[in-house]
């Protein structure tokens, strides 16, 4: 059985790193990728503070496709290149949006939702799995510091269905 414990950390990057320790363990056994994404989406969306949704959107070969998510029910299908999930996917970087509001075509799922941050999940061979989503009611939510560690955990995650 897995247990969530409440810990209060010195900073952000602590944090993160305690996270990337605690998805190891989860995904230790298991190479399926979405019970793995079900499972990363639920740490995630549980562990840190201020989000309204975190999930996955899996490149079909055409487009990306929601996946395993915590949150309010979202958008199905994006274009690669629409939205800050299409940008990511299409250039293959780290989207950190302060104020999606901002953003020249954002692709409002939730209304609530008012920063952003999307990593592109790339396979080793350099094909696209899709991207990880997480979106805040705050604008300026995320920082290098989420950069930094949004882009740990999905290593890790990665690493998960490669076993």
């Amino acid at each position: 059985m897995f247990h969530l414990a409440e810990t209060t950390y010195a900073s952000k990057r602590e944090h993160y790193a305690d996270l990337a320790s605690q998805a190891r363990g989860l995904l230790a056994d298991e190479r399926d990728l979405i019970a793995n994404a079900a499972n990363f989406s639920a740490l995630v969306f549980n562990s840190l503070p201020d989000l309204n949704w975190a999930g996955f959107y899996l490149f079909d070969g055409t487009e990306l496709v929601v996946g395993p998510f915590q949150g309010k029910p979202a958008c199905v299908r994006i274009a690669l290149g629409r939205g800050v999930c299409g940008a990511a996917a299409r250039t293959r970087q780290i989207q950190l949006v302060h104020d999606v509001n901002a953003f020249e075509g954002h692709i409002a799922c939730d209304a609530a939702s008012q920063s952003e941050i999307v990593v592109p999940l790339v396979r080793p061979d350099g094909s696209l799995l899709g991207v990880w989503d997480v979106d805040s009611p705050h604008v300026g939510r995320f920082d290098e510091d989420d950069r930094e560690g949004m882009a740990a955990l999905c290593e890790v995650f990665m690493a998960s269905l490669g076993r």
